[in-house]
């Protein structure tokens, strides 16, 4: 069972994290991690969801403003020993509807080629395809998205 809480990118779980996330990412991407980290700050993001399992948090995600009626899906994780639970599917589908609420039309995201599995989890959950936007544009070992809401 997981609960679900909305937070802030200020909330120490959600930072505890962050960092974690980072760290597999650093590993994953190698030399191309210092570009995408530019990406990620925590301070422009504000609409977090952390997942609890038992109290103690185990995985997370945000929604970031893109445009009037797009929000961006951010900071994407689960925890190595709650990964296979179907918890990214719940923070996604929270996301989803925090965004529908706050009068959004459409989600976007960015995650790597090395990502495997954070891209079969969007093609699972609805998300297409799109030309990289924005700083990703030209970069071969990003891979776009997007869902109508």
């Amino acid at each position: 069972m997981i609960r679900l809480e909305r937070v802030s990118s200020t909330h120490p779980d959600f930072i505890s994290l962050v960092k974690k996330l980072d760290q597999n990412l650093a590993i994953s991407d190698g030399e191309d991690h210092a570009f995408y980290d530019q990406f990620n700050k925590l301070d422009a993001i504000k609409n977090v969801i952390v997942g609890y399992q038992e109290e103690s948090p185990v995985t997370c995600g945000a929604i970031k403003v893109f445009n009037a009626t797009t929000f961006e899906i951010k900071r994407m994780y689960t925890i190595d020993e709650a990964r296979g639970n179907g918890f990214a599917v719940h923070i996604l589908k929270e996301l989803e509807a925090w965004a529908k609420e706050l009068k959004a039309t459409h989600c976007v995201l960015e995650t790597g080629i090395n990502q495997q599995a954070a891209i079969a989890l969007y093609n699972k959950c609805g998300y297409e395809r799109i030309e990289n936007y924005g700083q990703y544009k030209g970069v071969e070992a990003s891979f776009c998205f997007s869902k109508e809401l």
